[in-house]
């Protein structure tokens, strides 16, 4: 059963760095394809990052492109997620998801995403 945990969020100042953890504890999305994305408050919760299966192949949106790295451990069955040069409008509620292991590829779309953490937030102060 996939159970996905977020931490590593938390207050940081402009400019600042933050790197997110989501850990799989159910141990079963070492094949799967990852992502990250965020809902800021009053807003839709939208794409920030994502990998395949094996990691070699990532995807940013276009605000975080440059900014932000989205990474794998498999042996830890751990996405991380570097954020530099953090911006106020980085702030937000950051979730991890996962595909079904069948879909190695990563992807922009929410609704191909089968598993969700419950959420950390980072608040980035001006």
């Amino acid at each position: 059963q996939v159970q996905l945990v977020e931490s590593g969020g938390g207050l940081v100042q402009a400019g600042g760095s933050l790197r997110l953890s989501c850990v799989d504890s159910g141990r079963t999305t070492s094949s799967s394809a990852m992502g990250w994305f965020r809902q800021a408050p009053g807003k839709e919760r939208e794409f920030v990052a994502a990998l395949n299966w094996s990691g070699m192949s990532t995807y940013y949106a276009d605000s975080v492109k440059g900014r932000f790295t989205i990474s794998r451990d498999t042996a830890k069955n751990t996405v991380h997620l570097q954020m530099n040069s953090l911006k106020p409008e980085d702030t937000a509620v950051y979730y991890c998801a996962a595909r079904r292991p069948a879909y190695h590829s990563g992807s922009y779309l929410q609704d191909e995403y089968d598993y969700w953490g419950q959420g950390t937030q980072v608040t980035v102060s001006s």
